[in-house]
């Protein structure tokens, strides 16, 4: 009797044993992550006189903004010395800008069929380009700015304008890949500044 025990036991703990090593071998399937972006810290709004003595107009501009006179193009000098950038090293973002004077009409159309061609060549990768009329008659700034939206490298850019002496253009752009879902706070941030930008320029005399 004690045998058949015995043996009964062993076979209990023979199958036990072999159940705990099984079930200790299962593969455990992990379901993915979603994916995370990198926090962004924004810094806090507040504006500063820009009066560069290279340009003919003011504008209050971000005082997170760093100027950066730019003194070539293409290897070539720019034609005017007022092109510069605004470079925002916390967020990774540039404003190109770039000052053309105006001399004839002839001058004037070209300038704005440069600006239009210019954001149409982000028509391959935008979902849609939204042109918001800028006119402030008091200032004598006329213009377009273009929301460009969808995965295109510039996302906001703008010209403006008094028609007769002055021509102004200006892009936003990120030193990093275009990704709409992960920008777009950046974006929003970005586009409060340049709509600050363009609601205080006043030309020169």
């Amino acid at each position: 009797m004690k045998v058949l025990l015995s043996n009964r036991f062993y076979v209990f703990l023979s199958t036990l044993m072999c159940g705990m090593f099984c079930f200790g071998c299962q593969e455990t399937i992990e379901s993915p992550k979603p994916r995370a972006y990198p926090k962004v810290v924004y810094p806090e709004k507040a504006y500063v006189p820009f009066g560069e003595n290279y340009c003919n107009f003011t504008f209050e501009m971000p005082k997170y903004a760093v100027i950066e006179h730019d003194t070539s193009f293409f290897d070539e000098k720019p034609i005017s010395d007022c092109w510069f950038n605004l470079l925002v090293p916390g967020l990774n973002a540039k404003i190109y800008c770039s000052y053309n004077p105006i001399n004839s009409r002839a001058d004037f159309d070209e300038l704005v069929k440069d600006a239009f061609e210019m954001t149409n060549k982000h028509n391959v990768k935008a979902s849609f380009i939204d042109e918001q009329v800028v006119r402030r008659s008091a200032d004598h700034v006329h213009g377009i700015i273009f929301n460009v939206e969808g995965p295109a490298a510039s996302s906001y850019q703008f010209f403006l304008t008094d028609s007769t002496r002055n021509f102004l253009r200006g892009a936003l752009y990120f030193n990093t890949q275009a990704r709409p879902d992960s920008l777009a706070p950046v974006v929003a941030f970005m586009k409060k500044d340049l709509n600050h930008i363009i609601e205080t320029l006043k030309w020169g005399k």
